[in-house]
């Protein structure tokens, strides 16, 4: 029996669906989380709650089909509030020695965590593949767009074409239309043989996917052009004002034109592991994600002793999984510590994620990441912003100095080198060394993860004091 002194110190990073559903599990077992948030509020992106001073709009505005889920989340979350020690506007920049460094934003702090046990929640960051121009203010990811409509309660732009694939890619369209914001059209990369191909694994999760073919058939019926089987050719931007003004792309037969102020571009969604890395968790390719994820067994358990995986962070698989891995994954930290837990529960949990793996590989059939990406992008495209690296520099890299992995592309191009740490460039700089030198993808391997994981000011205000 764990007794009050040997009770463990518990850390959650994330306040998402799978944190949220963590911290309650602990609470409803006696421990009291420490739950560490990017977020002033917690909800994660899906479930993203505006600040408390704009003005609030109806749950139903906000999140759609998912009004109910997100509040439920939300007050769940908000009943905690005595039981756990939530730590808002709080980034994870580091991981060592069981400690966790942390920045609070809103002073420039930094302080020590310890944790006995840790929960990595981290969730989902966009899958971006560049096009020519997408450096023109007016061009966001797909997530960015939906945050600026969530979070600040304005639109990226007045006539918005939305360009990649992904249910994201609709699900965001869709939001913009009903808030009364022009959209242009959706530009889809997969085409819709995909799409029917994949509807038998689909329709394993009959609701889910009816609220897909809902915001397709929502759209079309309020005259937003959707186009399928593109590929997308160039951002069209005004030079002289450095704006968008317009998009090209491919349908197959011919190149079109058409005109925008702003466009959200996104191929799904790709997990967050840098603090995993850090962590020194074991990683492995997943085919399904196209990814280097965390190993983790069917509980949540990482390779590292304490620590566990939930949500999206270690492989997408939707709001709902999140949930459930959130809680399986604390019921193991309980039971590894001796406490005692509802045995049924954890294996219904269990068996729930395994069953929605059908529907997410359905998923990645039917909006498949386009695999000739890479040699169809020009020598002159911008692959990494923050060290305006191209592909043709990458492709020198390889040919030049023999560059054929990524980390050795990383150290020779400083590709992913800056502010964004490779999040946004790293699954492009890994298409095209890819094509390069004639490895499947999974062979190049993966950027490792390095403190900061995510910017910090250069100036902090440093604290010498570690929780107690």
């Amino acid at each position: 029996m764990t007794t009050k002194a040997s009770q463990p110190r518990p850390v959650i990073v994330g306040a998402g669906p799978a944190g949220v559903r963590a911290a309650q599990t602990l609470v409803a077992h006696g421990l009291r989380p420490v739950v560490i948030d990017e977020a002033p509020r917690a909800g994660g992106q899906i479930y993203r709650r505006p600040p408390t001073n704009l003005t609030q709009r109806s749950a139903q505005t906000l999140y759609g089909f998912e009004s109910k889920r997100a509040d439920a989340l939300h007050e769940a979350f908000d009943a905690l509030q005595d039981r756990i020690d939530h730590r808002p506007d709080r980034l994870v920049w580091n991981a060592q020695g069981q400690q966790l460094d942390v920045l609070h934003n809103p002073t420039r702090s930094t302080r020590r965590v310890p944790y006995s046990h840790l929960i990595v929640a981290t969730g989902a960051t966009d899958r971006v593949l560049p096009v020519p121009g997408w450096t023109l203010p007016g061009v966001y990811t797909l997530g960015g767009a939906q945050v600026a409509l969530k979070f600040q309660g304005c639109a990226i732009g007045q006539r918005v074409v939305f360009m990649g694939t992904g249910p994201l890619l609709y699900l965001v369209a869709y939001q913009y239309a009903k808030a009364g914001v022009a959209v242009a059209a959706v530009l889809d990369t997969a085409r819709l043989a995909d799409q029917l191909a994949a509807t038998p694994a689909m329709l394993t999760q009959p609701a889910v996917f009816a609220k897909g073919v809902y915001y397709v058939g929502w759209l079309r019926a309020h005259g937003v052009t959707l186009h399928s089987g593109v590929r997308p050719l160039r951002v069209i931007g005004d030079e002289q004002q450095r704006r968008v003004t317009g998009v090209a792309w491919h349908d197959g037969r011919k190149e079109r034109t058409l005109a925008c102020d702003a466009i959200g571009l996104g191929y799904a969604l790709r997990s967050e592991t840098q603090l995993a890395d850090l962590l020194g968790c074991r990683f492995d390719y997943a085919p399904m994600h196209r990814a280097h994820l965390p190993v983790r067994d069917t509980a949540g358990r990482a390779s590292v002793e304490g620590v566990y995986l939930a949500g999206d962070g270690a492989g997408i698989m939707g709001a709902d999984a999140a949930e459930w891995a959130g809680e399986r994954a604390a019921l193991a930290l309980l039971s590894d510590n001796g406490m005692t837990i509802d045995a049924a529960r954890a294996t219904s949990l269990e068996h729930k994620l395994d069953r929605l793996a059908t529907f997410r590989r359905g998923l990645e059939r039917a909006f498949p990441l386009p695999q000739d990406w890479a040699a169809h992008a020009p020598d002159d495209l911008v692959v990494c912003r923050c060290e305006n690296v191209t592909a043709g520099t990458l492709r020198q890299t390889v040919t030049v100095n023999g560059a054929d992995e990524m980390n050795r592309l990383k150290a020779l191009s400083r590709v992913g080198m800056g502010r964004c740490q490779g999040r946004m460039c790293g699954v492009a700089a890994a298409e095209i060394l890819a094509h390069a030198t004639g490895q499947p993808v999974q062979q190049v391997g993966r950027l490792r993860g390095q403190a900061p994981i995510k910017p910090i000011p250069i100036r902090l205000v440093p604290c010498t004091e570690v929780d107690a």
